[in-house]
């Protein structure tokens, strides 16, 4: 395996705008340096206190970026440097890294997590759940924290047909969040990132509007 053949294929598949987070989770720091001697600099990770440990002892211009689902009692592991949440899937875990931000001096980015598979073990809220958020009080008290937009995972399927419709579906989902007026303190300007797509999805993600793909197995191999 050549991580940096593999990293190159990948790029070289990217449409233009589109930003590429490299899952390094469970996999040793020496393959992130094989891929950051490529000048690949967004790496995500899906457990804390793993994400915490690689940030120590790794180059300090990593963009680090949380992708799997977060517990708010975890939220500190990273709180001093994560630059994006990906993972947010109810308003007392955006409570809780508004807090952490604040000890921290810090404006943390996030992105909601929709729910648009079909399968049970996918986290997220549905679209009337993300609509009373935002227009809450509570959201729009938070000072340290910014929705910059939509995560969605859609079903681990070979029917191209389901997934290219459920990422449609958020797309136009993000669109309309995109084109309301919501009047808040955290104003929705910054609202421009839809993650969706991975190792096998990520070309019909990127036709359906993705602009950040989070591919792991295709760059580092299968799952150690």
């Amino acid at each position: 395996m050549s991580i940096a053949k593999n990293l190159k294929e990948i790029k070289a598949n990217l449409k233009e705008g589109v930003e590429l987070v490299a899952v390094s989770k469970t996999k040793p720091s020496a393959y992130i340096k094989e891929a950051y001697a490529e000048g690949q600099r967004i790496f995500g990770e899906n457990r804390p206190q793993e994400l915490k440990a690689k940030a120590e002892e790794l180059p300090k211009d990593i963009e680090w970026h949380m992708i799997g689902h977060l517990q708010s009692k975890k939220t500190k592991y990273i709180a001093p440097f994560v630059s994006l949440i990906h993972s947010v899937d109810k308003l007392s875990l955006l409570q809780e890294i508004d807090k952490r931000a604040a000890q921290n001096d810090r404006v943390i980015d996030v992105l909601l997590q929709i729910y648009i598979a079909k399968e049970e073990s996918k986290f997220g809220m549905d679209e009337e759940e993300v609509i009373e958020l935002l227009n809450s009080e509570d959201f729009k008290s938070l000072k340290n924290v910014r929705v910059v937009g939509l995560m969605g995972m859609a079903t681990n399927t070979d029917k191209e047909d389901v997934i290219r419709n459920e990422f449609k579906g958020l797309k136009t989902f993000f669109d309309s969040i995109k084109n309301l007026s919501i009047s808040t303190p955290l104003n929705m300007t910054n609202f421009n990132t839809l993650s969706m797509g991975m190792s096998g999805d990520f070309k019909i993600a990127m036709e359906e509007g993705s602009n950040l793909v989070r591919i792991g197995s295709s760059i580092f191999g299968s799952r150690g």
